[in-house]
C-alpha cells in the first residue's frame, strides 16, 4: 500500500506539473463543452428566406394569425410581379442570398395585380440540399391547408408531432455525454501512451523492474492516477453542463455515468497501453494517439449526430467502442435509462480492455529498442 500510494502521488505530481498534459487532457475538451453549449444554447427551427414575385393568392390570403406563425419557420419578401423582379430573384438564389423563389407563371413578368392562377412555381437552389428541403416543406404544408379550405372538407387524418425528451431538453443535452466520453478517452489513451514511452526512455521502467515494487502496484498506481483524472473530467463537466446558463436536466440514474467512465477510462486506457508498446518516442505516441482518438471521436457522433452521415459511417462506428461509451452515458444523462443500458456497455468495454491488455503485453519491453 506504501508503494501504491508513493507511486499514484509521484504520478499526479509529475501530471500536473507538465502544462501541456494538463492543457490537453483537462482544459481543452473542457474548451469545446463551454464554446459548444454557447453556440447552441438557444437552438431552434432553422428560418428559411423566400422570395415572393407577384400575386399569389395562396400567400396572400393567409390570415394574421396564420401569417405570424409562418414567420417562425419562413420569412416571405413580396416584390412586384415584373420579370426583372422575377429574374434578380433567381439571381438571389443562384448566389444564395435568399432560399427560394415563389410565383404564378401566368402572372410574374406583369404588372402586379393582373389576377392569379392555379398554379404555383417553386424555384430552389440544389447546392443547399437541407435548405431547399425546408423551402419545399413550408410551401407544401401551405399549400395543403390552401386546397383543404378550397374544397370545404377537414382532413381526415391530423398528424400530431412533438419530442420524445421533455420540453426542457437542450442541445447542451446532447453534447455533454458525447464531449465527455471523447474527454475521457483522449486522456486515457494521450496519458497512458505518453508516460509510458517516456518512462522507457529515461529508463523510468528499468529501475522499478529492478527496484523492490511489485508490478501490480506500478500498474494499480497508474490506474488509479487515470481514474483520478477522469472522474474530475466527469465532476467539472457536469459542474459546467448544469449551471442556469447551459441547463443540463439530469435524468434519474445519472450517476450511473461514473461506472461507465470508470469502465470507459479502462478501455481506452489499454488502446494507450498498446500504443505506448510500439511507440519509440513521445511524438510518435502522441502521432498515433491522435490517428486514433480524433478519427473515432468523429467517427462515433461525438461532436455531431450520425442520423444523416453516410450508411458505411454508422455501420463503422457499432463497431468503435467510444460510439457505445457516448450511447450509453447519452441514455443514463438525458434520456431517463438505467442498467439495461449501461450494463451491456460497461461489460463489452471491459472485454474489450481485457484483450488489447493482453496483446500490450505480448508487445510491452523494459528497455528503449
Amino acid at each position: 500500500m506504501k508503494a501504491f500510494l508513493t507511486l499514484s502521488k509521484t504520478m499526479t505530481l509529475g501530471l500536473l506539473r507538465d502544462r501541456a498534459a494538463v492543457f490537453f487532457m483537462l482544459i481543452f475538451p473542457l474548451m469545446f463543452l463551454v464554446l459548444f453549449g454557447a453556440l447552441f444554447k438557444d437552438t431552434s427551427a432553422p428560418q428559411v428566406k423566400v422570395v415572393q414575385v407577384g400575386d399569389v393568392a395562396v400567400f396572400d390570403d393567409i390570415p394574421a394569425e396564420q401569417r405570424e406563425q409562418l414567420r417562425e419557420v419562413m420569412v416571405v419578401e413580396k416584390t412586384d410581379g415584373s420579370r426583372d423582379a422575377l429574374e434578380q430573384a433567381l439571381a438571389k438564389v443562384r448566389k444564395g442570398d435568399t432560399d427560394g423563389v415563389i410565383y404564378e407563371p401566368e402572372t410574374a413578368g406583369k404588372s402586379a395585380g393582373s389576377g392569379p392562377t392555379e398554379r404555383i412555381e417553386l424555384r430552389v437552389s440544389g447546392a443547399d440540399s437541407a435548405k431547399a428541403g425546408s423551402v419545399r416543406s413550408v410551401v407544401d404544408s401551405v399549400l395543403q391547408q390552401a386546397n383543404q379550405k378550397a374544397t370545404g372538407q377537414p382532413p381526415a387524418y391530423a398528424l400530431a408531432t412533438d419530442r420524445v425528451e421533455d420540453q426542457s431538453v437542450k442541445q447542451i443535452q446532447f453534447l455533454t455525454p458525447g464531449l465527455l466520453g471523447w474527454a475521457v478517452a483522449m486522456g486515457a489513451v494521450f496519458g497512458t501512451s505518453y508516460n509510458l514511452v517516456a518512462w522507457r526512455k529515461k529508463r523510468i521502467l528499468r529501475r522499478l523492474w529492478l527496484a523492490p515494487v511489485g508490478a501490480g502496484s506500478v500498474v494499480s498506481a497508474r490506474v488509479g492516477v487515470n481514474l483520478g483524472l477522469a472522474l474530475t473530467q466527469t465532476a467539472i463537466f457536469l459542474g459546467i453542463a448544469v449551471l442556469p446558463y447551459y441547463g443540463l436536466k439530469l435524468s434519474g440514474d445519472w450517476w450511473l455515468c461514473l461506472p461507465l467512465v470508470v469502465t470507459g477510462t479502462l478501455a481506452f486506457m489499454s488502446i494507450g497501453l498498446v500504443v505506448g508498446a510500439v511507440a519509440k518516442s513521445e511524438e510518435a505516441a502522441n502521432g498515433m494517439a491522435q490517428l486514433i482518438v480524433l478519427p473515432m471521436a468523429f467517427l462515433s457522433g461525438s461532436f455531431f449526430l450520425l442520423d444523416l452521415a453516410p450508411k458505411w459511417v454508422r455501420t463503422l462506428s457499432d463497431f468503435l467502442p467510444l460510439k457505445h461509451l457516448s450511447d450509453a452515458m447519452q441514455g443514463v444523462l438525458s434520456r431517463g435509462e438505467s442498467w439495461g443500458t449501461a450494463l451491456p456497455v460497461m461489460g463489452g468495454l471491459l472485454l474489450f480492455a481485457a484483450v488489447l491488455t493482453l496483446i500490450a503485453g505480448k508487445l510491452f519491453r523494459w528497455d528503449a529498442a
